[in-house]
């Protein structure tokens, strides 16, 4: 199998044994532990049809990734294709649009676009644009200009029979549909060119706060949170701090718009938390506030995370927010959603519940210190206390378990992807991290 892709390919195969092969096999979570048969580094369209046709030809698991972070089930025995090699970017000021090779990263975007006073909708800078996109993907600007799945305009890719195609909203107009939310299930995508927008200079920062006025900030800012103005993107997150292992609370702040602006709209916020502890907020660029809250390139490490969506948040919810601040759980986070991404434009993609304002986000990161078993049972306990305040559903870029994917979808998307699903993937080859079965 190797033998035949090392002849058809032009990029690198690597395969145990093989300087790298150790580095690029493995997901950004480290509990994950794929161990494919080869490894390509795809160069470009040509190199993916020809894995994914060796992948079929010999029956074995095949996956695409580029940094790694989506990356939920392992592909052992298969071919995992990375795509990071592909990264070329290119931004069309007169279009406000960028195309962007399924190997970049958001870094690369923005870094790109700045020049021209643009912005993606994009998030952490070391995440790929790729999946992120294709997983719906909220960011900094999601409020003001919707999801990064509906600025998706069209995009390049490899169909599971071998095609290398160009979709769009004129061109095979059901594929692109799924593609701007449904994950990696229906083709692989080799670049996407989506929608910039005209951001400069924002007001962001982190402050951080006693973990004592917690229970009292978060009250005031679901009092506060149904007035926020779409240039507004907020989050409440009670987090240990390194090292120390202390708890504070944070308030994280990204408004597109003037300090004064901001200053005035997150006063009644600020006043509940009280003075500060550290961190603080600027007016800075866009591409400098990528930089504050993305920070370095996070190494690979062991995550556990849980998402619960709520339409309300009662003072029991509160409470078991506040409560959960304890090993191993690392961070809890209360984000307000809504905004653009609860206003999606007609014909937008299966990005799910956009009806649902809130979000509980509970994070452990496994140190070492305890066993994964006894994460993970504390990690059922907490999010069960939660349990009784949330809708059940979920959203694909923060679900990791890949038995709930159909959680991230109402009924009817579900059902309507598992159809496209049929029509491009009958199959099923492609989708190995959250998987949507061909309906019959």
């Amino acid at each position: 199998m190797e033998d035949k892709l090392r002849a058809l390919v032009k990029g690198t195969v690597l395969t145990p044994g093989d300087d790298r092969y150790e580095s690029e096999r493995k997901a950004w979570n480290t509990t994950i532990d794929s161990r494919p048969a080869v490894v390509v580094e795809a160069e470009g369209p040509g190199d993916v049809r020809a894995a994914l046709a060796v992948a079929r030809e010999h029956g074995v698991p095949f996956a695409v990734q580029s940094t790694g972070h989506g990356t939920l089930v392992p592909a052992d025995g298969g071919i995992v294709v990375k795509t990071s090699r592909m990264a070329e970017v290119r931004v069309d000021p007169e279009r406000r649009t960028a195309r962007a090779g399924a190997g970049a990263v958001w870094s690369d975007v923005i870094a790109a676009a700045a020049p021209y006073g643009l912005a993606p909708v994009s998030g952490t800078p070391a995440i790929g644009v790729a999946g992120y996109t294709l997983g719906g993907g909220t960011g900094w600007l999601s409020r003001l200009y919707g999801y990064a799945a509906d600025n998706l305009l069209g995009a390049e890719v490899v169909t599971a029979d071998g095609r290398i195609l160009t979709v769009g909203a004129g061109e095979h107009p059901d594929l692109f549909w799924g593609l701007r939310g449904g994950g990696g299930n229906l083709a692989v995508v080799t670049s996407l060119e989506f929608a910039l927008h005209p951001v400069t200079d924002v007001y962001a920062g982190i402050a951080m706060f006693p973990i004592e006025r917690a229970a009292g900030t978060l009250a005031r800012y679901l009092q506060w949170a149904p007035s926020e103005p779409d240039e507004s993107n907020t989050s409440i997150i009670l987090m240990r701090t390194p090292g120390s292992g202390g708890w504070v609370l944070a308030v994280r702040v990204f408004y597109a718009g003037s300090a004064e602006e901001a200053e005035r709209c997150l006063k009644p916020l600020l006043d509940a938390a009280g003075p500060a502890l550290g961190g603080g907020f600027a007016a800075m660029s866009f591409a400098e506030a990528a930089t504050v809250f993305g920070g370095p390139p996070p190494p690979p490490m062991a995550v556990r995370q849980h998402l619960d969506l709520l339409r309300q948040v009662p003072d029991e919810a509160i409470e078991v927010i506040v409560k959960s601040a304890e090993e191993p759980v690392s961070a809890i986070e209360l984000r307000h959603w809504g905004g653009a991404m609860a206003r999606p434009a007609q014909g937008a993609g299966p990005v799910g519940h956009r009806d649902v304002p809130y979000s509980v986000i509970t994070t452990a990161m496994l140190d070492g210190s305890r066993e994964i078993a006894e994460v993970d049972e504390r990690m059922r306990e907490v999010t069960g206390w939660m349990r009784p305040y949330a809708t059940g559903g979920s959203f694909l870029n923060f679900l990791l378990d890949p038995a709930r994917t159909a959680a991230a979808y109402t009924a009817d998307d579900h059902a309507r992807l598992a159809g496209v699903k049929a029509t491009w993937d009958p199959d099923n080859v492609l989708g190995r991290s959250h998987n949507i079965p061909p309906s019959p």
